[in-house]
């Protein structure tokens, strides 16, 4: 063996327990977060690093208000959700990134971990709060999943609030997917239209939100929401809505919701592929995350992170991108936010 052949492969190696390196397992958790993954910690401006921690902390306190009291663990996943939905800092709801056509279309997926019941909606353009809708499809129908106009009238019969279109535009999001067109009308002689189509860099595209909880009778829950990738194809969905890609949730086992590049996740089933791995083989909620995100996902060329929570209350949340958006709150009602690995 070459020494340059040698020393690439201790570079390779190298890099792996890098990559590999998550935080330890948090304990005594009852309700995690995420709003997503993140570009390079230096292109956050102190501004919105300032109102993203707000946001967090207020999806936190909401969530966490409602167990205190003895509720439910979904009821705290559709509270933690709504709030950031209802935010702009985030790629959900208010802050949802724009289609290819100008267009906001967003998904939003539920589950409980009692009956394993869920619920989902996909390619919604005027619900306020996709998360309602989807515990809505969970609760009051035969069905999983609905979506576009199907989706948008059942939530309209049922009473939640819809808004028009325009209540989705933001300066920050419009802007965004002008420089993505600009880049695209520059690269449109290149044969490479698959790069050519790729040209955000701000790692925006792959945001969403998600929320997982424990309560006092033990039931898990798990959701997740999304504008889904900035620039998408019209009517293109990812993993958000699907149950066992996006989100997952058993009781005795684990609650997931991921975040990241969707076709990946449902490819790899991701979020119940981190139940399977402890319910099988007996792995520990960080083993069994760590497994799914960086030796599935990544090593296939996938990029995310997911939030886990086993039945304990153990939390875990790697994360193969320069950063994730993530918070928790103990059950002594400690909240932490953190948004990079420091």
């Amino acid at each position: 063996m070459t020494q340059g052949l040698l020393m690439s492969m201790m570079l390779l190696v190298a890099m792996a327990v890098v990559c590999r390196s998550a935080e330890p397992p948090v304990k005594d958790v009852v309700l995690a977060i995420h709003g997503g993954t993140a570009g390079p910690k230096e292109s956050l401006t102190p501004e919105r690093e300032k109102a993203v921690r707000a946001d967090m902390k207020r999806a936190l306190e909401a969530g966490y208000a409602i167990l205190e009291r003895d509720g439910k663990a979904l009821d705290a996943v559709e509270a933690a959700i709504r709030v950031m939905e209802d935010s702009p800092e985030f790629n959900a709801g208010k802050g949802a990134v724009f289609t290819h056509e100008g267009q906001v279309e967003m998904d939003a997926s539920i589950m409980e971990g009692n009956t394993r019941g869920a619920g989902a909606v996909a390619s919604v353009t005027v619900i306020k709060n996709p998360i309602s809708a989807a515990r809505a499809v969970m609760e009051r129908t035969k069905h999983v999943l609905l979506s576009g106009r199907g989706a948008e009238v059942f939530a309209t019969k049922e009473g939640l609030e819809t808004v028009d279109p325009a209540y989705f535009w933001t300066e920050r999001r419009w802007q965004q997917i002008q420089k993505v067109w600009e880049q695209e009308k520059q690269q449109a002689e290149s044969l490479d239209r698959k790069n050519s189509a790729a040209v955000d860099q701000e790692r925006e595209p792959w945001g969403t939100v998600g929320a997982i909880a424990l309560d006092n009778a033990g039931d898990l829950a798990a959701g997740t929401s999304t504008g889904g990738r900035s620039n998408k194809m019209y009517g293109r969905v990812g993993d958000s809505p699907i149950i066992g890609a996006g989100t997952f949730a058993e009781n005795g086992v684990c609650a997931v919701s991921g975040t990241g590049e969707g076709e990946y996740f449902i490819r790899f089933v991701a979020a119940y592929d981190i139940a399977a791995l402890m319910k099988y083989k007996n792995l520990p909620v960080e083993s069994a995350a760590a497994e799914v995100v960086f030796d599935k996902l990544k090593a296939a060329g996938g990029e995310g992170g997911v939030i886990a929570l086993d039945a304990e209350g153990r939390f875990a949340a790697p994360y193969n991108t320069p950063g994730m958006y993530r918070g928790y709150v103990t059950r002594d009602g400690q909240i932490e936010v953190r948004l990079y690995a420091d």
